[in-house]
C-alpha cells in the first residue's frame, strides 16, 4: 500500500511541475546556434522578439558594371511584425529599411553583416540600429537580427532586357529579434 501511495504522490507531483513549466513564460531568444556574423555583439540584451510576415518587391534592372545583362534587384519590404502570440506590434518596409512599433516609435537600421541560411531563404542578417524617433517600444534599440528566414529570394522567372521595369513580389517570414543594450 505504501508503495502505491508513493508512486501515486510521485506522479502527481511530475504532473504538477510539468504544468507549472507549461505556464511559463518562453526563455528569450538565444543566439548561440548562429553564424559568428549576425551574432550581436556582448553588453545587450534581448527586449523584443517579432515574426515578419510579408512580402519583398524585386524590380528587373540592368545589371552594375555589366552592360546589356539584367538582374533581379531588392527594392524593398513589406512586412507586419507579429508577437510571439500572434498579435501585430509594428511593420516593417523600406528603403530605407524601418521597423515601426504600434506605438509609434520608430528606427532605421543600416546592414553590419548577413550569413547564408539554406537555398531558398534570404540570408541571416545583423543590423546596427540608428536613434529611435518617438518613445516606446523602439526606443533604446541597439541591434536587430533577422533569423529563421524562410523564402523571400529573387523570383525564378528570368529577367532580361525585354523585361527590364518589371516588378515582382515574393512572400517571406523571419524571426527579428531587437536588443538594448545592458
Amino acid at each position: 500500500m505504501l508503495f502505491k501511495t508513493t508512486l501515486a504522490a510521485t506522479a502527481a507531483l511530475a504532473l504538477s511541475a510539468c504544468a507549472s513549466n507549461m505556464s511559463a513564460p518562453a526563455p528569450l531568444f538565444s543566439q548561440a546556434s548562429l553564424p559568428d556574423a549576425v551574432k550581436v555583439p556582448a553588453g545587450h540584451r534581448v527586449a523584443m522578439e517579432t515574426v515578419g510576415v510579408g512580402e519583398i518587391t524585386y524590380e528587373c534592372r540592368d545589371k552594375k558594371d555589366a552592360a546589356g545583362q539584367t538582374e533581379w534587384v531588392f527594392v524593398g519590404p513589406d512586412a507586419k511584425l507579429l508577437s510571439r502570440s500572434g498579435q501585430q506590434v509594428g511593420k516593417y518596409y523600406g528603403p530605407p529599411a524601418t521597423w515601426e512599433s504600434n506605438d509609434g516609435s520608430k528606427l532605421t537600421a543600416p546592414q553590419v553583416a548577413v550569413a547564408p541560411n539554406g537555398a531558398g531563404n534570404i540570408p541571416l542578417q545583423l543590423v546596427k540600429a540608428n536613434p529611435a524617433t518617438g518613445m516606446g517600444a523602439m526606443t533604446g534599440v541597439t541591434y536587430i537580427q533577422r533569423v529563421a528566414t524562410q523564402g523571400g529570394v529573387a523570383p525564378a522567372t528570368p529577367c532580361t532586357p525585354a523585361t527590364k521595369g518589371q516588378k515582382q513580389v515574393v512572400k517571406y517570414q523571419a524571426d527579428y529579434i531587437f536588443y538594448k543594450a545592458l
